[in-house]
């Protein structure tokens, strides 16, 4: 069979990426992908070791991250992003800017970390209140608490399963019931789920409609701020981060109500006709049984 005419494979341009030894989420990461962009993945070696800040330190070693960026230099990637969010965050700012010029240094090229790409996005955003989600333990979400107060955003709810392990199990409606916990009404300007290990890519539209405020996932603002530097987008529908269109919420029927339509019931339900006798009350009467009285 001759298939000359396919003229293909198609040119693909590369974004490395470095995971913690446990990441299960390969497919979702893709879920972000345009089709001319290939993800290279490798991982950081196994260590004994369950979800701490011990772990997050672990796996986020200069001397580990490098090694990791050489080999896959190999394959040519353009940029390499390092998609964990403990362990980018574990050691604040000044921390995770370490991290992306250990990165750089190994392999010549723009590196992104998942914590740095979500202080980006929420400036991107001007989001300066934030809810927080996470599969982690008291003292992994505190430290995330930090990192971002220390970038000037203000946790305002948070809720935290306290997982230890196989965080990638966790089904969509717990991620929804933490969310639910996490945002109290007017007090948040985004809802933040970190943890690269933990799915969202199919929750995310459901939540930003429900709570009217973007919802930027661990997995989604990695590959947003990888595919960035390539000067090209993430897809992804009806997610605010990736399509401004879709910060604009439609208003809810009660916002769009006019007080003064005669037709709507709600204004007319409790508008007494002058005509009605039975509807007016005897001013005496009233005040006898003291109804309307303060």
């Amino acid at each position: 069979m001759d298939v000359s005419f396919l003229g293909g494979p198609r040119p693909q341009r590369g974004v490395g990426v470095v995971a913690p030894f446990d990441f299960a989420l390969d497919r979702e990461l893709w879920r972000w992908v345009p089709d001319e962009v290939s993800l290279h993945l490798t991982r950081t070696p196994f260590v004994p070791v369950e979800v701490s800040l011990d772990l997050a330190r672990l796996v986020s070693e200069h001397r580990t991250l490098g090694e990791a960026v050489r080999a896959l230099s190999a394959v040519a990637p353009e940029v390499v992003a390092y998609a964990c969010t403990s362990g980018s965050f574990v050691d604040g700012i000044a921390g995770e800017r370490a991290m992306c010029a250990a990165m750089s240094a190994a392999g010549a090229l723009p590196s992104v970390t998942t914590s740095g790409a979500l202080l980006e996005a929420l400036a991107e955003l001007r989001v300066r209140r934030v809810a927080l989600v996470t599969p982690y333990t008291v003292s992994v979400t505190r430290a995330l608490e930090r990192y971002v107060a220390e970038a000037g955003v203000r946790v305002t709810g948070r809720a935290y399963m306290g997982l230890t392990r196989h965080i990638w199990r966790v089904p969509y409606r717990e991620v929804v019931a933490m969310a639910r916990r996490a945002v109290r009404p007017g007090s948040a300007d985004a809802l933040v789920i970190s943890c690269t290990n933990l799915a969202t890519y199919d929750v995310i539209p459901q939540l930003e409609a429900e709570l009217r405020i973007p919802v930027l996932s661990a997995n989604q603002v990695t590959m947003w701020a990888a595919l960035r530097r390539l000067g090209t987008r993430a897809v992804g529908p009806y997610q605010a981060l990736l399509d401004e269109a879709a910060r604009d919420w439609p208003p809810l029927p009660e916002e769009t109500r006019d007080p003064q339509d005669p037709h709507d019931p709600q204004n007319t339900e409790n508008t007494q006709d002058p005509q009605n006798t039975e509807n007016t009350q005897d001013p005496q009467r009233t005040k006898e049984h003291g109804e309307g009285l303060t």
